[in-house]
């Protein structure tokens, strides 16, 4: 109970020092977001009427005030479940426009990591239950390789083969022209196209860290002395394998898997920007672009949040698979 009393405790004190750093940075960034979009605006001249500056500063709903009196108003609003107003998708609020990105993601990359996991772990505990043979060779190396070439260079040529090519499937977006978000088969359909390449590069990189990691967790597990005791006794190979071995090496791949599930914002701005889908990563890159701190800081903070929770899952998991992290805690 000490250890997981202990766990809550650090869970809290963590997303407080997130929740204020998420405070902080945006506002130690150069520029006025407001001053920016006039002057994209005026153009060529670049003349800024200070009244208009004040008018779309108010406008965009720009904090001001002290900066202790912003981070009571920034608590304040977080409490209620208010992110401001995107500048860059005026006049829809941050929570509007995080709402409708959302599901994308969580379809595209989450379902991808979930399989990338499974399938890495099964690989990698297949590789380790047949060393040395010529599945644990063909895994090995294939995986090696694979993990050499650079995430862009598949995905580029996924759409050079796919859809330039072969016009398979299409070369980006999240949907096409001809259909529009609903409860419909041609939506669903068309949808399901469009996510094809992304989620075949996703799955192709994606599970290489889990199979290496577990086979070789697997293969030094199996040489500990209570493996080879249990070998001793006459125990079945396949028992050893699955209650001694993958049972202790799968605890560095939960908590990877873990930290990966929350930090799926930061995997997705490559994935989404090569093939400009319509998910949280593309929308990260453009509150950077256009300063857009409210979109920003609420993206920031999901991940944050994300991999914070993440973490507190998987010490969770720790806990009660490997009853000597309990007890280590507590002494």
């Amino acid at each position: 109970m000490i250890y997981f009393i202990r766990r809550a405790g650090f869970l809290l004190a963590t997303l407080w020092a997130a929740v204020t750093l998420n405070f902080l940075i945006p506002r130690l960034q150069p520029g006025d977001p407001a001053q920016a979009l006039l002057s994209r605006l005026v153009g060529k001249t670049g003349v800024i009427d200070p009244d208009q500056l004040a008018a779309v500063r108010k406008m965009l709903g720009a904090p001001d005030g002290n900066l202790l009196a912003q981070y009571w108003d920034y608590l304040g609003a977080l409490a209620h479940g208010q992110f401001g107003i995107s500048y860059t998708y005026y006049p829809y609020s941050v929570g509007d426009v995080v709402a409708q990105a959302v599901p994308w993601t969580l379809m595209l990359v989450g379902v991808t990591q979930i399989l990338s996991f499974v399938i890495g772990t099964l690989l990698g505990a297949w590789a380790a239950y047949r060393r040395n043979s010529r599945v644990d060779t063909v895994i090995t190396l294939g995986s090696t390789f694979v993990g050499t070439l650079p995430f862009f260079w598949i995905a580029l040529l996924l759409v050079f083969v796919f859809a330039i090519s072969l016009n398979w499937f299409p070369e980006g977006g999240g949907y096409g022209g001809g259909s529009s978000p609903g409860w419909t088969w041609l939506f669903f359909s068309d949808a399901f196209q469009h996510s094809v390449l992304p989620a075949v590069a996703l799955l192709i990189t994606g599970p290489i860290g889990w199979i290496i990691g577990m086979r070789n967790n697997m293969v030094q597990t199996l040489g500990e002395d209570y493996a080879r005791l249990a070998r001793a006794k006459g125990l079945p190979r396949r028992r050893i394998a699955l209650t001694y071995g993958a049972r202790i090496a799968i605890l560095p791949n939960v908590t990877g898997f873990a930290i990966a599930l929350g930090s799926i914002l930061g995997g997705t701005v490559l994935v989404e920007s090569i093939f400009s889908y319509p998910g949280l990563g593309r929308l990260l890159l453009e509150a950077v672009t256009n300063k857009d701190f409210p979109l920003m800081q609420a993206l920031f903070l999901f991940t944050t949040v994300g991999v914070l929770i993440a973490n507190f899952l998987a010490d969770m998991a720790y806990g009660l698979l490997d009853p000597r992290v309990r007890r280590t805690e507590a002494a």
